[in-house]
């Protein structure tokens, strides 16, 4: 079963974290995708530029509406992802909590269903 890992947290923090706090966490998050793929449980991971850089879509009445971000009007932002394979729910959760962005914000597990017919 594949999961998506979505970190989240608060980007004002984390910019005024040290630079070795910053460099540590990815660190350690880069050595837990080495983890999880010599364990066949890694598929791709990434963190993600901040929220202010973000563009909105959405299609109303057949007419795009697209909207710089910031849009979202939360405390947290999501800041990256894993994409794992995991045996089940409570697997993936486990693997969550080994992500370093747990301990400064959110991880939010979600399965990713399988569609027929993609490439």
């Amino acid at each position: 079963m594949k999961f998506i890992l979505l970190v989240h947290h608060d980007e004002s923090a984390f910019a005024n974290m040290s630079e070795d706090v910053q460099r540590g966490l990815l660190t350690e998050s880069v050595r837990l995708c080495h983890q999880l793929d010599e364990k066949g449980e890694y598929v791709h991971a990434s963190p993600v530029l901040p929220a202010a850089t973000a563009t909105l879509v959405r299609v109303r009445d057949g007419r795009p509406l697209v909207t710089d971000g910031p849009f979202i009007e939360t405390r947290e932002q999501m800041a990256g992802y894993f994409l794992i394979e995991a045996k089940d729910r409570d697997e993936a959760v486990a693997i969550a909590g080994r992500v370093p962005g747990a301990r400064i914000g959110t991880v939010e597990v979600r399965e990713v269903r399988d569609v027929t017919g993609l490439p």
